[in-house]
């Protein structure tokens, strides 16, 4: 008995030697495989679809991956190109607003509301100086996080070379290898069908429902921006994309406000124009899009998405936009496994 804990320990021991050196091994490539992970879970489908035509796993394989090569050299470098300086022309062009701004809360009617006010909330009219240092530094801090992901071209580079062959490999081997660690899973047949189900389910859910969803919102709305003639087209774009997370009010925190600057400017076509865009066409991209894509299947609540994007952009970066809920999702599944799992021992224990 001593004899078999002296082992189990020291296999233990071992094990836990082995995996800290296995990740010290992988860590320097922890980026660019957890990025061909994630475009391998987004264009899975269209793998799958392409090896209905093509039945050699590696053509198809070389097919996704020059699709997906080309998505991200073309639409999405200029995106991020052009991202980049639109926030520095914003930047450029804060001096003058926080003027304007400035101006505008320095009128006598803005004044009197803020000293009366003031006895209650200790609030007092802002100084021309706070305005402008305070919107210089946002946009200031904004280019540079933007910038930093580009500044070492080298190994920008090797990464994405790493994360290249990753994906074709992952395309290739990776049912196999999914099915490999399925086997090691401590569960039951049952039970480890019902995990594979859950975690697809999850994945279509909150990827496909709601990333995709997001993104065409993005797409939709910097389309209708820049046809409107509205400055920085892609940054607001990319600001709406990211507000469809946001319940109840969603990309509407970005247009609705245009829109109304835009009446106030007289512009009244325009304005109208742009909320008949947002009802119509933007807004219903999330009650058209996402029931077909979700089904019938487990959806994650909106908030819960939210705050596992936010969530996973502060952890991972750019790359928690589909981590974040990815790795939300999988806990979940796992955690409702692990419950079924002891409600049947509860239950056979009764009997």
């Amino acid at each position: 008995m001593v004899a078999n804990r002296f082992y189990s320990l020291m296999l233990f021991v071992i094990l836990a030697v082995l995996g800290y050196l296995s990740y010290q091994i992988f860590q320097p490539f922890l980026t660019p495989i957890a990025w061909a992970m994630v475009f391998c879970v987004v264009f899975y489908p269209a793998y799958v679809f392409t090896l209905r035509f093509i039945k050699l796993k590696a053509v198809a394989s070389l097919i996704t991956l020059l699709l997906i090569l080309i998505i991200i050299i073309g639409p999405f470098s200029y995106i991020s190109y052009a991202l980049i300086n639109e926030v520095s022309d914003i930047v450029a062009k804060t001096d003058a607003d926080a003027r304007k701004l400035t101006a505008f809360l320095s009128n006598e009617r803005v004044m009197n509301i803020f000293r009366k006010i003031e006895p209650y909330t200790g609030l007092e009219g802002p100084s021309e100086e706070v305005i402008i240092e305070n919107t210089k530094k946002i946009g200031q801090k904004i280019v540079e996080g933007l910038s930093s992901g580009f500044g070492n071209v080298m190994t920008v580079a090797a990464n994405f070379v790493i994360m290249a062959f990753t994906i074709f490999f992952f395309f290739k081997d990776g049912p196999g290898f999914l099915q490999r660690i399925r086997n090691y899973l401590p569960f039951s047949e049952q039970n480890r069908d019902r995990l594979t189900t859950q975690i697809k389910d999850m994945i279509v859910s909150t990827i496909y429902g709601g990333v995709v969803v997001a993104i065409v919102q993005g797409i939709l709305g910097g389309i209708a921006f820049a046809i409107l003639g509205i400055r920085s087209p892609i940054f607001w774009g990319c600001a709406m994309a990211l507000m469809s997370f946001v319940p109840m009010l969603g990309t509407a925190i970005i247009w609705l406000p245009a829109s109304a600057v835009l009446l106030f400017q007289g512009a009244y076509a325009k304005g109208i124009a742009l909320i008949l865009i947002g009802i119509f066409v933007i807004s219903m991209v999330d009650n058209v899009l996402k029931p077909l894509i979700i089904g019938g299947r487990t959806k994650m609540p909106t908030i819960i998405i939210f705050f596992t994007v936010l969530g996973g952009i502060k952890v991972f970066g750019l790359l928690g936009l589909v981590m974040g809920p990815l790795v939300f999702a999988l806990f979940l599944s796992v955690f409702e496994i692990f419950r079924t799992m002891e409600g049947e021992a509860k239950q056979s224990s009764d009997y």
